[in-house]
């Protein structure tokens, strides 16, 4: 018990002093970098709570893909630091009435929850099951697939749609003459119609003899 507590306070802590230095480092690479570390901590944290699925989860989609690919796009574009800074002050008091509506909201949670006071009235509506009828991952599927499907769908939907988004905004646009063209400059249809012929020209690199 000793060391499950000293590991669940050091991953907190791990945790808590990663986020932080997710929006107070200078650099964005250090800032993913910083997130990577506290996603690994959270890792740890679902382990120690016997949610193997949900830790391993984490470290294998968040760490190894979201965050890998946020650090990429970071590196390969070239931010101005000192333009983004600039009218940072400007936007602080909107910043800050957002973070005390969340720490608000989050009390209000723990609050109704009966963390810090009165249980739930009339207590969960499907109790879950114990640990020693189904694992962690059955238990979870059932939750996600059964009471909260809905809840699911919508959030598909919404990350279809950004990423549908994203990709007319970075590559679609209307162009100069409004016929779709890239910002690249290149008809989509013709992209579309190019062969190996017009891509690809086969060289002979080998010296003759007698040249």
């Amino acid at each position: 018990m000793i060391l499950q507590a000293l590991a669940f306070y050091g991953f907190a802590g791990l945790c808590l002093a990663a986020a932080f230095g997710v929006i107070a480092a200078r650099n964005p690479v250090r800032s993913v970098l910083f997130l990577i570390l506290s996603f690994v901590s959270a890792a740890g944290l679902f382990i120690l709570l016997g949610a193997e699925f949900l830790g391993l989860i984490l470290i294998v989609v968040y760490v190894g893909a979201v965050a890998v690919l946020f650090l990429f796009v970071v590196m390969m574009l070239d931010v101005d630091l000192a333009e983004m800074r600039s009218g940072m002050l400007n936007y602080l008091p909107i910043g800050a009435g957002i973070g005390v509506l969340l720490l608000a909201e989050l009390f209000l949670v723990f609050a109704v929850s009966g963390d810090f006071g009165a249980p739930v009235p009339g207590g969960l509506a499907h109790p879950a099951p114990s640990v020693a009828e189904v694992s962690n991952t059955v238990a979870l599927g059932r939750i996600l697939y059964t009471e909260y499907v809905h809840f699911f769908q919508i959030a598909g939907l919404v990350l279809l749609v950004a990423m549908v988004a994203a990709i007319v905004l970075t590559l679609g646009g209307s162009g100069r003459d409004g016929g779709g063209v890239s910002r690249k400059g290149i008809p989509v249809g013709e992209q579309l119609a190019r062969d190996v012929s017009s891509s690809m020209e086969v060289r002979d690199v080998e010296p003759r003899r007698g040249a």
